[in-house]
């Protein structure tokens, strides 16, 4: 969008211009200012010529081919015709002397002009005829603007706020009245549903600056009136675009530009609109051939792309103009824009250029302005040089040091500088240049010359090609560093040595070559026929035949080579919308091939120029280069880890890297996260191009260790053919292995394919052309093969032709005979058959012989075989068919199988030998039988009743059962129906022989809810009350069981009052609790049962508080009675509870249990004579003494005594003296009396003082008898071997029960005792283990105590 140039003269300064492009060509632009001239100027901006008019021109326009340019002026009654061809003018007058011309048009389609008259008057000039059509009164007031149709209709706007539409010879034949004046009328078709046959058949107008009104000529009644809203401002401009679709871009005097449809339901509508201009808008334009639109006003211009008018394509800025802009008008080609200001200058802008350019390797040159080319080299990173030319040229072409452009016959040559320029013997149709040499290509020869030679030189350098005309046109031409290739219309093409100019290969193919195009190294050249074709030869290598490229579009213009140093052999074919990539595949296992990768979209109006690295470099309208990637080289751009998440791209863009043969590439993005498809399509791909090496890496890599050994074992191998043959293999390509190992230096590699691959008739063919010696091998391997698939006359043929009669090869004979007895048997030829299978050594082959002959019906051959081989259990199976059982029985003590065994029972039994059949099914494990035989036959319970015991057998108890009945043994009769299950029928025969009892007792545990309801029922009705409630508990019934259990008369072991405990617990149903509880408490027959019988159910409800409050009542009551180590477990066995269940222990069971403990373990102490712990645990205990009422005195005389004899004198005359008490007095133990009253009447006070240990808690020193630190308030755990408090660094537990104990002392005690003294439960010395951390018996239930 660069500025082309600016056109501005003294006499337009300040005023509105006039101007017009040339129609068609646009090679001029005519300007008419306020002045008496118009002046013309080429496309260039150099002033061509300039016309001389009487007045001021108020119009001009050219004709529809740009030949001639019509001018009216003020002051004359003429029309003035300049004809550019001849640069003459002509007059022409109007005949209408008193009227003053104001509006003049040409046609779009015919030489006629159109002239308007200030009075309204009408002349049509026919220029081809010089007939003037004068219509008088057209208009009543002066007409302003118009309109021809593509039909010739001509519509006509003026003062008078008409519009009139009429024919080319003038007569009116549409005319309607306007609301006011109009402006800008336009000729269009308005959008249907059915694409309209009337041509253009609505006229549009902007009438009164406000409205745009649409007038359908067919419809003549109906005009459309279009009214926009008030802030867009007046109505200044509108433009049809898309011819048929009907849609009208329209711009308004606020700035806003918008698009409307014509379509009769979208019409009311904006499709789109913009503010594209802050202030104002002056005008606006559209170029169909560029398929832009374009809008100018506040010092701007602003080009949108017609497809998407979102998309600004660019903003032209002008800075200088002031004073407002005005009309803005393309060229019919797009090339170049103008525009019209209020200062009387115009600016013509550079919008579209000839899509001209080449490229040699990776230098560019292309046109950047209509007389710019500019050279640049991007991958070698030079800066871009550019070279002014003379002309506009048709042609540009560029070498490694040169650029040629040019047009018609002449072309011009440039190095840094103007090098000279050169004029051919015809019109150049195109050129191509390399380091030395041009070669111009006119009129189908192809002359090459020395671009830098002299004159003299010159003509010696050069040469005309074909030499001879008798070889056809040349139609294309190339040139590489070393060839010139040309294509004739004969369809050779043709590769010449620059050298020496011989041709060094001549291909010929069916139809004329219009294009070709050598690789940079000319080793390979694509042409494209007459047909659209597109072809792919070496010249180089004559041995290679031409390969026809797949999928060539027909539409394809240009070829071009990748020139990335590494990627020889891809190219890219393009058309105006896609590029195809091409990969051309030089050494693979099928030859060398071309793949089509795939194709890549191009934008509109792109060219490429250079291919490089998977992107191409094209040329763009706007004299610049874009890059595209193309799609098949995305891999290179896109980073593997975006691909981790998409492993369907992820193997897309895998498989184009391996058809470019970038394989290093490819396993990059595998090892990003392909899957093992894609590794194997990797080493595919590496197999069919022949990269051992890489492949036996990619197999490593995926873990394929059987290709990795098989590639090592080739990767050697110098015959490419045995090569391609091993690989094509590995690939399953059969066919092409063998002929690729047949062309190799070892052809016997096909012959061992076909063997391994059990391609016997391939195998056999092979081996009589290539080693006979293997054929007997051969046979005999494909007559198993027929064997199999029953085929057996040829099998046999086969058998026989394997025989070698060779001692070393004995065991393939021996297989080939073993085949030949199969076969024979198979073909009907038993006795030959049977003959050599019992003289071959083999056992299976009797086997497999005796078995056809068993399926064969010869059942007493196939047993003979049998038994010759040894198979007993075959041959009795067969001889039993026979019906033979004496040789059954001959062979039995060998037989095996227990089928036979039966059969043989079955036999015996039917010939009545009764003792063997119960053997021969004791043999075949067929129990029920065998009882059968034993009770019915042979009658001998005992033995049936052992069986049944030992098997279990079901049948056979029903059997055993219906034995005894018949005895009237009922008990043994239920016995044996409940052991085979059958339940309903052992409790009817209990009920009526009144065997329930027993019929209770069998079924146990093993029987359903069912069989102990009716039991239970049963028992109800007998008034068996414990049996009852037994059977209702059993089958969940526990109301009506422990209403049963609550009836039972009460007896010693109290078995009743146990499992109505059982019951409730298992209920959990509160009202059965409460009746079971108010029956322990004797509520109501006022007998209280034993507390124990409370705690039971307490502890089997779960309900551990009450157990607790319980269990201490009980163990009170024991401790009144005097059972101390009965009241010492029941409060142990709660506290352990409680403990398992993790609930609080109550402070007085925890008290309880510690007195007890301290009393019982005073007997210890004793026993072992440590009196002074002995004497401690009684102080403990006398302390206490209200909880031992049954033993006051023993106890208090105990403590007397103990404390007497550890040094304790003042403990034991307290103690004395309490005895001394008249309740006690009389109840001591004479032995002892005297001694006591002794100790009264003379006191001792002194007392050994008690050792202090340190609190385990807070570590004050107390005295170590004291389970209550004065210090921290906190409980002390007490030692269950001494009953003092514990220490922290001397610390131990009972592994049963998990009491704490001192250590030292816990091992001391158990050297004499071997139980816990808490739990009494065993434990050796061995078991206990010091635990050098307590913390977590210090926090814990443990306080409690």
């Amino acid at each position: 969008r660069q500025s082309f140039f600016v056109l501005a003269d003294k006499a337009w300064a300040g005023s509105y211009v006039l101007y017009k492009w040339q129609k068609s060509l646009g090679n001029y632009i005519a300007v008419a200012g306020q002045d008496s001239t118009v002046k013309i100027f080429d496309r260039h901006g150099q002033k061509w010529t300039e016309l001389n008019l009487p007045g001021r021109c108020v119009g001009m326009d050219w004709d529809k081919d740009g030949d001639i340019l019509a001018v009216i002026s003020a002051k004359s009654s003429s029309i003035f015709l300049w004809d550019a061809s001849v640069n003459k003018t002509f007059h022409i007058d109007s005949g209408m002397s008193k009227d003053q011309m104001s509006f003049l048009l040409w046609s779009k389609t015919a030489p006629l002009l159109a002239v308007g008259t200030a009075k309204g008057n009408l002349l049509i000039y026919n220029q081809q005829t010089s007939r003037k059509i004068p219509i008088l009164g057209k208009h009543t007031k002066k007409i302003t603007c118009g309109c021809w149709s593509s039909q010739n209709l001509l519509a006509l706007g003026g003062e008078d706020n008409n519009l009139t539409i009429s024919n080319h010879e003038g007569d009116t034949v549409r005319q309607m009245p306007l609301r006011g004046e109009p402006a800008e009328i336009f000729f269009s078709v308005m959008k249907t549903d059915e694409r309209s046959p009337q041509g253009e058949n609505t006229v549009s107008m902007c009438v009164d600056k406000k409205i745009l009104t649409l007038f359908n000529i067919s419809d003549p009644n109906n005009p459309i009136e279009l009214a926009f809203e008030r802030q867009y401002g007046n109505l200044v401009s509108h433009r049809w675009y898309r011819f048929g679709d009907g849609y009208i871009l329209i711009g308004f005097s606020h700035g806003y530009f918008l698009v409307i449809s014509t379509h009769i339901r979208e019409i009311k509508s904006e499709l789109y609109q913009a503010r594209n201009h802050k202030d104002s808008l002056y005008s606006v334009a559209v170029s169909t051939s560029l398929n832009k639109a374009a809008s100018c006003g506040d010092n701007c211009i602003k080009i949108h792309e017609l497809s998407d008018l979102k998309d600004i394509s660019s903003v032209i800025q002008l800075e200088d103009e002031t004073k407002g802009l005005d009309q803005l008008n393309w060229t019919d080609d797009g090339q170049l824009l103008a525009l019209s200001t209020q200062r009387g200058t115009i600016h013509v802008f550079l919008t579209k250029l000839p899509m001209l350019g080449d490229s040699f390797g990776t230098r560019l040159a292309f046109l950047t302005s209509l007389l710019e080319v500019t050279v640049s080299n991007q991958v070698e990173r030079e800066s871009p040089m550019s070279i002014q030319v003379e002309v506009e040229p048709t042609f540009v072409a560029v070498g490694p040091y040169h650029v040629a452009v040019g047009m018609n016959n002449k072309a011009w040559f440039y190095g840094l500088s103007k090098i000279k320029d050169v004029e051919y013997l015809g019109t150049i149709v195109s050129m191509r240049l390399n380091a030395d040499y041009a070669a111009a290509l006119f009129e189908g020869k192809v002359q090459l010359h020395m671009i830098e030679g002299r004159d003299a030189e010159d003509r010696k350098q050069m040469k005309l090609f074909p030499d001879d005309d008798s070889k056809g046109r040349i139609l294309c031409h190339a040139l590489t560093a070393e060839f010139l290739y040309y294509g004739t219309d004969l369809g050779n093409v043709v590769c010449v040595l620059l050298e020496d100019w011989e041709t060094v290969n001549d291909y010929s193919h069916s139809v004329s070559v219009r294009k070709v195009f050598p690789d940079p190294n000319g080793t390979w050249v694509v042409f494209i026929d007459d047909k659209n074709g597109g072809f792919l030869f070496s010249p180089a290598n004559a041995t290679l035949s031409c390969f026809e490229l797949p999928n060539f579009s027909p539409t394809i213009t240009g070829v071009l080579w990748d020139n990335w140093h590494a990627d020889k052999g891809v190219f890219v074919a393009f058309d105006d919308d896609k590029a195809y990539t091409y990969a051309l595949h030089k050494r693979t296992i099928y030859g060398p091939r071309v793949v089509q990768v795939g194709s890549t979209a191009l934008l509109y109006s792109q060219r490429p120029l250079l291919f490089y690295n998977g992107e191409l470099t094209c040329q763009t309208t706007s004299g610049k280069t874009s890059e595209v990637v193309l799609h098949t080289h995305s891999f290179l751009k896109t980073s593997p880890d975006k691909l981790k998440d998409s492993p369907s791209e992820l193997s897309k863009q895998i498989s184009q890297a391996l058809q470019l043969k970038r394989f290093k590439e490819a396993w990059t993005l595998c090892t990003s996260g392909g899957s093992e498809a894609d590794w194997a399509e990797i080493g595919r791909a590496c197999l069919v191009h022949m990269e051992v090496e890489l492949a036996i890496q990619i197999y490593r890599m995926s873990g394929n260790v059987g290709m990795v050994m098989s590639l090592q074992s080739i990767k050697g191998i110098e015959d490419k053919n045995l090569l391609a043959g091993h690989l094509a293999m590995s690939l399953e390509e059969y066919n092409l292995a063998q002929d690729l190992y047949l062309s190799s230096s070892c052809p016997a590699a096909a012959l061992e394919m076909r063997r391994d691959l059990l391609h016997w008739d391939s195998a056999l063919m092979l081996a009589k052309r290539l080693a006979e010696e293997q054929i007997p091998f051969i046979s005999k391997e494909y007559a198993v093969h027929l064997e199999f698939i029953g085929d057996y006359v040829n099998a046999l043929a086969h058998y026989e032709k394997g025989l070698t009669h060779q001692n070393k090869f004995q065991e393939h004979d021996e297989a080939c005979q073993a085949g030949i007895a199969r076969m024979s048997i198979r073909m009907g030829d038993i006795r030959r058959g049977a003959a050599q299978a019992v003289q071959h050594p083999s056992r299976v082959l009797k086997k497999e012989c005796a078995a056809i002959l068993e399926s064969m019906k010869q059942f007493s051959e196939a047993a003979q075989l049998y038994e010759k081989g040894l198979y007993y259990d075959k041959a009795a199976l067969v001889y039993i068919r026979c019906k033979n059982w004496a040789k059954v029985g001959e062979l039995l003590p060998n037989v095996s199988s227990l089928k036979i065994h039966l059969q043989y029972a079955k036999a015996k039994e039917a010939d009545g030998k009764y003792k063997e059949a119960a053997q021969a099914y004791e043999n075949a494990k067929d129990w029920d039988n065998m009882i059968r035989v034993l009770l019915d036959h042979l009658n001998n319970p005992e033995a049936a009743v052992r069986v049944v015991r030992e098997t279990q057998s079901i049948d056979g108890a029903k059997m055993v059962a219906r034995f005894f009945l018949r005895l009237n043994d009922y008990g043994s009769a239920i016995h044996f129906l409940v052991l085979s299950q059958c339940n309903d029928e052992a409790f009817q025969l209990a009920q009526q022989h009144g065997q329930m009892e027993v019929y209770a007792d069998i079924i146990g545990s093993a029987a359903t809810q069912e069989d102990y309801q009716s039991v239970a029922l049963y028992f109800e009705g007998e008034k068996k009350h414990l049996l009852a409630g037994k059977f209702f508990h059993k089958c969940g019934q526990y109301n009506k069981a422990l209403n049963h259990f609550l009836k039972c008369p009460k007896t010693e072991d109290n078995q009743a009052i146990e499992l109505a405990i059982e019951t409730v617990g298992q209920a959990k149903d509160n009202f059965l609790t409460n009746q079971l509880i108010e029956y322990l408490l004797g509520e109501s027959d006022g007998m209280p049962m034993e507390a124990k019988y409370l705690f039971r159910l307490y502890m089997a409800l779960q309900r551990y508080g009450e157990a607790a409050h319980t269990a201490t009542i009980i163990a009170r009551e024991e401790q009144s009675a005097g059972n101390y180590r009965n009241a010492h477990d029941v409060l142990f066995s709660m506290y352990t509870e409680l403990q398992a269940q993790k609930i609080k222990i109550p402070a007085e069971m925890a008290t309880n249990l510690m007195i007890l403990h301290s009393y019982l373990l005073v007997k210890i102490h004793v026993k072992k004579g440590d009196h002074l712990k002995g004497a401690r645990m009684l102080i403990r205990v006398s302390n206490n003494i209200s909880k031992f009422p049954a033993h006051v005195v023993p106890i208090l005389t105990s403590a007397v005594i103990e404390c007497q004899r550890a040094g304790l004198k003042n403990s034991a005359f307290g103690f004395a003296a309490m005895l001394m008490r008249p309740e006690y007095r009389n109840q001591i133990d004479l032995k002892y009396r005297k001694k006591i009253e002794a100790l009264v009447r003379h006191p001792d006070t002194s007392e050994l003082e008690e050792e202090t240990t340190p609190c385990p808690f807070c570590g004050f020193q107390l005295p170590q008898n004291d389970l209550m630190c004065i210090s921290c308030k906190n409980n002390i755990p007490y030692c269950i071997a001494t009953g003092r408090h514990m220490l922290k660094e001397d610390w131990s537990i009972c592994p049963l029960c998990e009491f704490p104990a001192l250590y030292s002392q816990f091992i001391l005690l158990l050297e004499t005792e071997s139980v816990c003294p808490m739990c009494s439960g065993n434990l050796s010395a061995k078991q206990v283990k010091k635990i050098s951390d307590c913390s977590k018996y210090l926090h814990g239930d443990d306080l409690d105590q």
